[in-house]
């Protein structure tokens, strides 16, 4: 029984919102992860489903309607019998049979364009609900690049604490047999500590991106999450399109752009099925109807029950034209508002692609600074690195001061740092292009 408990709580853990907090995930799994539990995405999955119940009724309107009807009574003194139509005077029970159907043969299109409208609002809600896919999938990119930013940044910070280690280790040794200066020992003692705190500031940084790695995916923080590595230098090459290529690809191809192009298109049919409410409505209905009453009766005496139900059938058809004449303008004050809404949703749909380009735009700018941001950094770590190199060749042999030393490690460091943070904020632009153009891998 302990055995079966203790399997239990091992597969609940496991299975627990898809997340086994012991192993490394890649960003594959971390995007499934994300879109199966995230609500915003639940929501425009719902109300896809929605607009697609829509669309099945609109079209179920084209179809005959059919009803039945059972009706059973009792009169009680004077009273009319259903089956002989003439008055009598006594307790009547009574029943009365029907069914009825209609279809309606043509009302200005109306039913039609009430389809087109709907579908085209069932393909909007599709875009959108991949639009909301694509936004949460760029998002757990960015996060997920954050993460692996952040355990460089720790990384070369250790690397800096080491080296600072080994010096002072180097130091400490000298100066027990008196030959530096205790001041020197003072100094890189400081730097250590200095190391220790940007390893300290690291980690947090470290476990912050991985806080909101998991508020994406919807799964319990721990500090246990691992992610498998991304090589990020095969994303460092220069980026070759233009904000006019990525303008025109998305176009055609963003979910958002083509969410409000089925927007308009659904609001326009939507003017023209109002406007088939100023035609006249041609329709055709059918029904037929039996009945009884316990108060029949013919020469024979009373009528029975099954003689009079199959007796007393009777059915009739009928072509109607149902020609609209006054209304008190509610017909053309619907047209307004629907041509409003047509307007409305032009409008929207242009800003959208007005904003969708300037967005392209800025990106695109924010991308090259970054790559001009991130050469540069290279070229300077470059520099500061055969500077350093010089430096320590200088204090270990005594020439050159502690400051010295100090000031070029400390330039180097910085310089590394800046040149993670660049790489990463560069290949994060990146992503923010391939977004727009559905690229995104």
């Amino acid at each position: 029984m302990n055995r079966l408990i203790i399997v239990g709580l091992v597969c609940l853990l496991v299975n627990n919102n898809g997340w086994a907090q012991t192993s490394k995930f890649n960003l594959q799994q971390c995007i499934d992860t994300a879109l199966a539990n995230n609500i915003q995405v639940k929501q425009s999955g719902l109300l896809t489903d929605e607009a697609k119940v829509n669309l099945k009724q609109a079209k179920a309107n084209m179809l005959p309607d059919l009803y039945a009807n059972l009706d059973h009574g009792v009169n009680q003194g004077r009273s009319i019998d259903v089956t002989s139509n003439s008055y009598v005077n006594q307790s009547v029970t009574y029943g009365t049979y029907s069914a009825s159907t209609g279809v309606t043969v043509f009302n200005g299109m109306n039913l039609q364009n009430n389809i087109k409208q709907n579908r085209y609002a069932f393909n909007a809600t599709e875009m959108e609900l991949q639009q909301a896919k694509d936004n949460l999938t760029l998002n757990v990119i960015l996060a997920y690049l954050r993460v692996l930013n952040n355990e460089d940044l720790l990384a070369s910070a250790g690397k800096q604490k080491e080296l600072s280690a080994q010096q002072l280790q180097r130091l400490q040794v000298l100066d027990s047999q008196g030959a530096v200066s205790p001041s020197l020992v003072s100094d890189l003692k400081g730097q250590t500590m200095n190391d220790e705190l940007n390893i300290l500031n690291a980690k947090r940084q470290l476990e912050s991106a991985k806080l909101s790695l998991a508020q994406l995916m919807y799964v319990p923080y721990t500090k246990d999450m691992g992610l498998e590595r991304i090589d990020a230098e095969e994303f460092l090459t220069a980026y070759t399109k233009t904000p006019d290529d990525i303008y025109g690809t998305a176009l055609k191809q963003f979910s958002l752009v083509k969410a409000v192009e089925y927007r308009t298109k659904s609001s326009q049919f939507a003017l023209k099925s109002v406007r088939g409410s100023l035609f006249p409505l041609l329709y055709f209905s059918g029904a037929a109807q039996t009945n009884y009453s316990n108060a029949a009766t013919n020469s024979n005496g009373k009528i029975g029950y099954s003689e009079q139900v199959k007796n007393n059938i009777f059915s009739g058809l009928n072509l109607g034209l149902q020609i609209p004449i006054f209304n008190r303008f509610r017909v053309r004050n619907n047209i307004k508002l629907a041509g409003i809404a047509v307007k409305s949703s032009e409008l929207i749909e242009e800003r959208t692609k007005m904003e969708l380009r300037q967005e392209i735009e800025q990106a695109h700018l924010n991308m090259a600074n970054a790559y001009e941001t991130y050469n540069a950094l290279l070229q300077q770590v470059e520099a500061y690195t055969s500077s350093f190199k010089a430096a320590e060749v200088r204090f270990a042999s005594g020439v050159g001061t502690s400051v010295d030393y100090l000031t070029a490690k400390n330039n180097l460091d910085r310089a590394s740092i800046n040149l993670i943070s660049s790489k990463y904020d560069f290949v994060l632009r990146k992503k923010v292009l391939d977004y727009y153009q559905n690229t995104m891998k």
